[in-house]
């Protein structure tokens, strides 16, 4: 029985080859175009969070020093209690990481050896910088260059220069490419670097990188001891550290402790970029949302083309439930022309799909997406996200079936056959 109402599902499609034709194209469109840009806005969270991870800290020690507060100001038991203020105004305290080599040596430690990959101290400074008519405001970052390489692999991010002349020259800068286009540096070009306070001092670009990440691309990197200079601080002082982590993506507890023992704000990864985050999975929301409507427009076609099957062989299924066949079987057979057609839609969409991810992330085209820069667009390759759409491509054309299949079980063969023409 199966046999038999499998072959004649086949040969009410085939008797309408154009309509199904055009019908599994409408289901394939819809899946490409929801499978495509599921991977566009995934992949581009995706890079975000892997480039994030390889170039930023995971976890950054913030010169901001963690007093408790205290949860209730005024006891509601004892009115007679009074709160004020002592000393309100007064001058307010930049951030800084006081007595760092002690911090670190806590991270070196054999308590945290293991969890605490890299360490590296860093020093801060807004800066303008002046080279011929051209000048620019600009974020100075003092480092220890290897120690900030095993954070974010700096050396493999040079496009011109190296970095042996960084450690050899007095007075040298790592430039960021977005700078550099801006103001038109290259390596060995002279730039006058002027602080907020102190005298002005003579600088020498000795290479330029490229990370992909906007922000990073948009500062210069100087020594540690050249920034401290810059902002007047001592030897001891710096604006915070960089920690890079073994586990950067279960990071939080790990930096509470860390919070605890040293007495400054850790930060991770994640809470520096928590807006970014929220943005792309609400973009990514919205976008899935809107684009699954083009899936149910498709199960529309379905229904449209089995309404139209049930109107035409009206007939034959009358003569169908004369010959025995109950109205369970009727009704699952149109169900299953409905799902035969949303699978060849849904697999047809799933290898368009497939070449469309492919040109979008082979295009030769730099753009600036987001928080970074990337050449292509960035595609998420994850099969997941193929299943889960064919999957409910598949439902939607199956579902959109049961209206004329219960039509045609509600057929009644002797007032069919009556009003036909035999």
């Amino acid at each position: 029985m199966l046999k038999t109402l499998f072959d004649i599902a086949v040969r009410h499609l085939l008797g309408r080859r154009r309509q199904t034709l055009s019908t599994i194209f409408g289901v394939a469109i819809s899946t490409m175009v929801l499978i495509t840009t599921n991977s566009l806005t995934r992949g581009l969270l995706d890079s975000f969070v892997e480039t994030i991870v390889n170039v930023a800290p995971h976890i950054t020690v913030k010169g901001e020093i963690t007093h408790p507060m205290p949860v209730n100001l005024l006891d509601k038991e004892r009115f007679s209690s009074v709160a004020f203020v002592e000393n309100n105004v007064k001058k307010q305290e930049r951030e800084e990481v006081r007595n760092y080599r002690q911090i670190l040596s806590i991270f070196s430690s054999p308590e945290y050896a293991k969890e605490v990959i890299a360490a590296s101290p860093y020093v801060n400074s807004q800066v303008m910088a002046v080279k011929g008519s051209r000048n620019q405001p600009l974020l100075l970052k003092g480092v220890l260059i290897e120690r900030e390489d095993a954070i974010n692999g700096i050396r493999k991010k040079l496009i011109m220069g190296d970095i042996s002349s960084f450690e050899k020259t007095a007075n040298a800068l790592l430039v960021g490419r977005t700078v550099a286009r801006d103001m038109n540096l290259k390596v060995n070009d002279q730039v006058v670097i002027i602080p907020a306070l102190g005298k002005s001092r003579q600088c020498k670009v000795v290479a330029i990188f490229f990370s992909g990440v906007n922000a990073v691309d948009n500062s210069v990197l100087v020594s540690l001891k050249f920034a401290q200079i810059i902002e007047e601080l001592p030897a001891n002082k710096v604006s915070g550290i960089a920690l890079k982590v073994a586990n950067p993506f279960a990071n939080a507890p790990l930096a509470r402790e860390l919070e605890l023992i040293t007495g400054y704000r850790c930060l991770t990864w994640q809470e520096e970029n928590a807006s970014l985050i929220t943005l792309f999975t609400r973009i990514g929301y919205i976008v899935f949302s809107l684009v699954a409507f083009v899936g149910v427009v498709s199960g529309f076609g379905v229904a449209n083309i089995l309404v139209t099957t049930v109107f035409e062989k009206s007939r034959d299924i009358a003569i169908m439930k004369s010959l025995g066949f109950s109205a369970t079987e009727l009704v699952g057979m149109f169900i299953f022309e409905g799902f035969m057609v949303g699978l060849a839609g849904a697999l047809t969409g799933g290898v368009l799909a497939i070449g469309t991810i492919n040109l979008l992330a082979s295009l030769p085209v730099e753009s600036s997406q987001g928080a970074l820069t990337k050449t292509g667009f960035s595609m998420s390759y994850n099969p997941l996200y193929f299943l889960l759409v064919i999957g409910v491509t598949v439902l939607i054309s199956t579902l959109a079936a049961i209206l004329p299949s219960a039509r045609a079980a509600r057929l009644e063969p002797v007032s069919v056959l009556r009003e036909s023409s035999l």
